[in-house]
C-alpha cells in the first residue's frame, strides 16, 4: 500500500494529501480524540489508500473510524465515499440531506460528472462509485452534532459554493472545516507563511449571495483558524475573508461584463487567469505569471465553467 503523505497539525488532527492531479491540490483530514475517529472529505478511489495507510501508520484500527464525513459531493470531496466505507466496518457516513442519495445510488452523479469531463476523463479521474448501504448513511442538518467520541463537531448548512455543502465547527481547534465555502488556497502562492485565498464556482450552483451569508456566519464563530480542503489550515482569517468576499464581487462583475462574448467561456477563462495572475502579484506570492497561470489552470477552466451557469440562470 502506496505510504500517505500528511502533516499533523494539532493533537489527533492530521491533514492528508489524496494526490488529486497534482501535490498538494486536495486533502482530508483525519480527527478524533485518542479513542474515536472521523475522516473529513474523502477524497477519491485513487486517494482511500492513502488515507488507510495512515490509519496502520498510526496505529489506529480500521474500527476505532466511527464517522466520514464529506462536506458535499463533489467527487474530489466525495468521489471515494464507497470504497473508504467499505474499509471502515464501524463507521457512519454523514452527509448534507441534498447529498445522500446521491451517496446510496451514485448513478445520477456518475452521469453529471461524465457531462462536466466527458466519459472517458471522468472514468479516469474517479473511478468507479460505489454505493454505500442506506442504513449506514446519515443525513445531517444544519444545527446537529456528531460525536466523534468526545469530540464534538456540529454542522452548519453553507451553501454559496453548492447547494449540498455543510461545514464543521471543531471547537477543540476553534475552527471550521470548510470544503470549498472559504475557497481555495495553495501552499505554493503563500509568501512568508501568509495565505491568499480566491473562490471556486464550478458548476453548477454558485451564489454569491448565499455564499457572502456563509462567510458572515463563519466568521460570528471568530474562528482561530479554517481547515480548507484546497488545501490545508490557513490563519489570518479575517485578511483572508474580506479578500473572499472581494473575489466573488469581482468574479461576478467579470462574469457580467462578459456575459454577452462570442466565446463566452474563452474570454472568463481569460479573465479569471488575469485575475488570478493579478492577485497573486499584489499578495506578493513567490511564483511568475505563468507559474501562476499553470498552478490554476483547473480550477480556472471549472470556474469559467461554474460562472457560464450562474449566467444562463440569471438570463433564465
Amino acid at each position: 500500500m502506496r505510504a500517505a503523505r500528511y502533516q499533523k497539525l494539532s493533537d489527533h488532527l492530521w491533514c492528508i494529501d489524496t494526490e488529486q492531479v497534482r501535490d498538494a491540490l486536495a486533502c482530508c483530514y483525519l480527527l478524533g480524540d485518542g479513542e474515536h475517529y472521523a475522516f473529513i472529505e474523502c477524497g477519491t478511489n485513487e486517494g482511500v489508500p492513502r488515507l488507510l495507510a495512515l490509519l496502520d501508520e498510526l496505529g489506529i484500527a480500521r474500527s476505532q473510524v466511527s464517522h466520514v464525513v464529506p462536506t458535499h459531493i463533489h467527487l474530489d470531496h466525495a468521489g471515494g465515499a464507497g470504497l473508504l466505507m467499505r474499509e471502515l466496518p464501524e463507521a457512519q457516513l454523514v452527509v448534507h440531506p441534498r447529498g445522500a442519495r446521491h451517496m446510496i445510488d451514485p448513478t445520477a452523479l456518475a452521469k453529471g460528472v461524465a457531462a462536466v469531463y466527458g466519459e472517458e476523463r471522468a472514468a479516469e479521474m474517479y473511478g468507479e462509485l460505489l454505493p454505500i448501504p442506506e442504513a449506514r448513511v446519515r443525513a445531517a442538518e444544519s444545527g446537529e452534532s456528531i460525536a466523534v467520541g468526545e469530540r464534538v463537531l456540529e454542522v452548519m448548512d453553507s451553501p454559496g459554493h453548492a447547494k449540498h455543502h455543510f461545514s464543521l465547527w471543531d471547537e477543540a481547534t476553534r475552527s471550521w472545516f470548510t470544503g470549498d465555502t472559504f475557497g481555495l488556497s495553495y501552499r505554493e502562492l503563500d509568501r512568508d507563511g501568509a495565505a491568499m485565498v480566491m473562490p471556486t464556482t464550478t458548476p453548477v450552483h454558485f451564489d454569491p449571495d448565499a455564499w457572502k451569508a456563509t462567510i458572515d456566519a463563519y466568521m460570528a464563530r471568530e474562528p482561530a483558524c479554517m481547515h480548507l480542503t484546497h488545501y490545508c489550515r490557513v490563519d489570518e482569517i479575517a485578511r483572508l475573508a474580506d479578500d473572499l468576499r472581494q473575489g466573488l464581487d469581482d468574479y461576478v462583475a467579470i462574469a457580467r461584463s462578459l456575459k454577452d462574448s462570442p466565446s463566452r467561456h474563452e474570454a472568463l477563462v481569460d479573465a479569471l487567469a488575469a485575475h488570478a495572475v493579478g492577485a497573486a502579484q499584489r499578495h506578493g506570492a513567490p511564483l511568475a505569471e505563468q507559474a501562476v497561470r499553470d498552478l490554476l489552470a483547473h480550477d480556472i477552466e471549472l470556474n469559467a465553467q461554474g460562472l457560464g451557469v450562474w449566467l444562463d440562470r440569471e438570463a433564465a
